[in-house]
């Protein structure tokens, strides 16, 4: 049994019945995270090589997600060739991550076959809204990861921020950096 700890609640998991070995490199990383077997809601992320399971999201994180996509919805292009996903896993090879943002806009093909994620520069828009748990992550690590990955747009709904704007676009990424747009 694996006790999960947030600050927001505390649940408990069940490992994997079966035993594996995932091996080294990206590809044991990635079965490893396809056979995390988490509670129905959880979030269920690789970061940095390890594997974090995040409680569902509260119901006003949920109304700012869904107000977010309803926003893109009336984008061009929206619907044609991209498509908004909410549990999309994005791949993040070179920092040994797969991030599944609360909302991925996505061309339409590159979710159409077999699998459970698409790599993260495929995807035109990353956005992750802070919980308390986890506005650090988001902030600081996803940011970093998304640019190194080339991720051309990653907003940034911070809920937690005191200091700082609460709604920020990245983008332009240039040897792994992020310029902020908005």
């Amino acid at each position: 049994m694996v006790t999960i700890r947030t600050e927001e609640t505390t649940m408990s998991a069940l490992t994997p019945g079966r035993r594996r070995d995932y091996g080294d490199g990206w590809e044991g990383l990635l079965a490893l995270w396809e056979d995390t077997d988490a509670p129905e809601g959880c979030r269920v992320e690789l970061v940095e090589g390890t594997v974090t399971v995040a409680p569902p999201p509260s119901k006003s994180h949920n109304a700012i997600a869904e107000e977010v996509q309803r926003q893109l919805h009336g984008l061009p292009r929206i619907g044609t060739e991209f498509g908004i996903h909410q549990t999309l896993g994005l791949a993040l090879p070179i920092r040994s991550g797969i991030f599944v943002p609360d909302l991925a806009v996505v061309p339409r093909a590159a979710v159409r076959g077999p699998g459970t994620h698409v790599v993260a520069g495929e995807a035109a828009l990353g956005v992750e809204v802070t919980s308390k748990g986890n506005a650090g992550q988001d902030r600081v690590t996803k940011a970093a990861a998304y640019a190194q990955e080339g991720a051309p747009l990653y907003l940034l709904v911070d809920c937690w921020a005191t200091d700082t704007p609460g709604l920020v676009l990245y983008g332009e990424p240039e040897a792994g950096v992020y310029r902020t747009l908005w």
